[in-house]
């Protein structure tokens, strides 16, 4: 596998999984409007896994159906901030933030690729995701303005700070830690990343969840 595939299929498992997880707060979430707002993100995670698949895929001879769904669970190159399952809401405003914060970081690099490809999909990606981070800034906002609600966020960021330092490359980490303190206005806790290629236990049981329905038909079976 060329390191061209290696970092498409890298982002589009982010994106892939998160899209995921986010959908889990459909039905569910603390205010009616997050209920559309994150299905909303949702569905646009995983269309931007959609893209990222499809352009790999014609390198690696194969589907996006088949690279989203048909690798094994240990194949997935995920960050495992994006694998954690967190129905608790201060925790998933910040992956929610800390992703999007970090996914910034990443897509300038590849908008500036020399790849025309891979320039242009992350351009357009990165239109779409302005408005996650939008939503995810607006949610800091509101809950750094109570004193509970600082606490809880605060405490959520540094448990997750590992995680979101295992999405980046070395190099990218320490603008990250300089955008995430700028806006806290505190230090973060020095941490080992969690690193991509590292699998929580949680991936396994949402791969079984995503992929049941296409592992119950029939090999060869066209949808």
């Amino acid at each position: 596998m060329s390191d061209r595939s290696d970092l498409l299929l890298a982002i589009a498992d982010d994106e892939l999984f998160l899209g995921w997880r986010n959908s889990e707060w459909t039905g569910i979430a603390p205010f009616l409007e997050e209920d559309v707002a994150f299905s909303s993100i949702a569905q646009n995670e995983i269309g931007h896994a959609r893209a990222l698949y499809e352009l790999a895929a014609r390198e690696l001879d194969t589907t996006a159906d088949e690279l989203a769904f048909d690798r094994d669970a240990d194949e997935y190159r995920c960050a495992p901030l994006v694998q954690l399952r967190r129905l608790e809401w201060a925790r998933t405003i910040a992956r929610h933030w800390l992703y999007e914060t970090a996914d910034e970081i990443r897509l300038a690099i590849l908008k500036a690729s020399d790849d025309s490809e891979i320039a242009g999909i992350a351009s357009k990606i990165d239109r779409e995701e302005a408005y996650h981070r939008m939503h995810a800034e607006m949610w800091v906002e509101r809950l750094l303005a109570t004193g509970e609600g600082r606490a809880r966020f605060n405490d959520a960021v540094d448990e997750l700070w590992p995680y979101a330092l295992g999405v980046l490359d070395d190099a990218l980490r320490p603008e990250l830690r300089e955008r995430v303190e700028e806006r806290l206005g505190r230090k973060l806790p020095d941490a080992e990343p969690v690193p991509r290629g590292r699998h929580e236990t949680e991936l396994r049981q949402l791969w079984e969840e995503m992929t049941m329905v296409r592992r119950s038909a029939p090999t060869g079976a066209r949808w």
